[in-house]
């Protein structure tokens, strides 16, 4: 069985630390393999995709990647305490073996985050030599020829973008220049797309600028992003198309967030705390097809929650013969255990758009996203029906040009791994 890479910036987040465990108790059988679209189940489900297409198995996925914090993915899970930690015990070899390189990193992009693994380099240039030079290696270690990158780190400061943004020329003249206009997230994803790796931006961080979209064009790698639709969000594309369907008009939407885990911590910075929430905020108006004016979203930090994210909603709406009424939702939930399934799905999908020869923006992949990118001139798709039927017709041509090539069998499962 040909294994797949997947390397992760932010490999000791809760997220992160979530997912490693998480899959590796399903190898290992200890959990049931839920909340994952391209993961076979016995629902009956009409047009799967888990059964349309064969993806890389879960016990196929070598992990690795850049952390600032802990000094391995146990030491991580124990801190987060996203999973009970009798099942961390379960998988602790697993766990600690896995230990993050030195990560690209600034406060100034990421106020509240503390640690002391970072690289150590001359400037821009450096650093991406450096993590090409991780990724490299990480190749040769575990023998792969497939490798996707994940951007799981922490929400970056609010940044506009510029003029070092517009072009791959300009990009890489404020690279020679250690120009602050280069994030670090955008560091990560320049480094992947040069080796023709596909990228996931699973935050809400500026990274899709048209000069990473020349840059991966021309090297073949499709990219994804941004910021993982995992809970509130997720929830409000599905309320606002019904309500669009009934044609209740919304007079407001309030919406507000307690969590105290990493992420909420990050987010008690103004700066990144504006990134996040421009995000969660954009997706209302599209769907329903006029400006709703009194839209509100809020996020808190409140340590004692943890992981475990609240999120209310209060939404005023009228309808026949002008009369109001109102919907409350309090939606408790697991953070890192929504957004972790997430990631494998898009790492499997990323890994067959590579594989038939996908590149640039995978639009077709909206429907894990709060902001999903989109070419120019395009508008954004934000409803969560819309966004499952752009995948479930991209996975539809996929799985028939496969099978008209011969590359997927009757099963689904691709030729050169069947043939294995």
């Amino acid at each position: 069985m040909k294994k797949l890479g997947v390397l992760i910036v932010g490999l000791n987040g809760a997220v992160a630390s979530t997912l490693i465990a998480g899959v590796e108790a399903m190898v290992r059988g200890l959990v049931p393999r839920l909340g994952m679209v391209t993961e076979r189940t016995d629902m009956q489900i009409e047009e799967s995709i888990s059964e349309m297409l064969d993806f890389a198995p879960l016990e196929s996925i070598v992990f690795g990647g850049w952390d600032v914090r802990f000094d391995n993915v146990f030491q991580a899970a124990q801190h987060h305490k996203v999973l009970p930690n009798e099942l961390l015990e379960r998988v602790r070899d697993r766990l600690e073996a896995l230990k993050p390189w030195p990560a690209v990193f600034s406060r100034a992009y990421a106020q509240n985050v503390i640690g002391d693994r970072v690289v150590v380099a001359t400037g821009h240039r450096q650093q991406i030599e450096l993590l090409q030079h991780d990724i490299e290696s990480f190749k040769r270690t575990h023998e792969l020829d497939r490798v996707i990158l994940v951007n799981l780190a922490s929400t970056e400061a609010y940044l506009e973008m510029g003029a070092a943004h517009q072009n791959l020329k300009a990009f890489e003249a404020a690279l020679d220049r250690d120009d602050a206009a280069i994030t670090p997230a955008m560091r990560y994803f320049y480094a992947a797309a040069k080796l023709g790796i596909p990228y996931v931006n699973f935050t809400p961080s500026l990274s899709d600028i048209p000069a990473l979209a020349e840059l991966s064009a021309r090297e073949q790698a499709p990219y994804a992003g941004m910021d993982g639709k995992t809970g509130q969000t997720l929830m409000k594309t599905a309320l606002a198309a019904m309500l669009r369907v009934r044609r209740l008009k919304i007079e407001g939407w309030y919406s507000t967030n307690i969590l105290g885990n990493g992420d909420g911590l990050v987010l008690n910075s103004p700066d990144s705390n504006k990134t996040k929430v421009m995000s969660k905020a954009s997706v209302l108006d599209s769907i329903v097809g006029y400006h709703v004016e009194n839209h509100q979203v809020h996020i808190h930090y409140y340590k004692p929650r943890g992981d475990s994210k609240e999120a209310w909603d209060n939404i005023d709406l009228v309808g026949f013969a002008g009369m109001p009424m109102q919907m409350k939702v309090n939606f408790l939930c697991q953070d890192s255990v929504l957004a972790a399934p997430l990631v494998v799905d898009l790492v499997r999908l990323l890994d067959v758009a590579k594989r038939v020869g996908e590149s640039g923006i995978q639009r077709h992949f909206s429907v894990f996203f709060k902001s999903p990118h989109f070419h120019a001139g395009e508008v954004p798709v934000h409803d969560l029906f819309k966004q499952e039927k752009l995948l479930l017709d991209w996975v539809r041509t996929v799985s028939g040009k496969l099978r008209a090539s011969g590359a997927l069998h009757p099963n689904g499962a691709h030729a050169q791994d069947a043939a294995r």
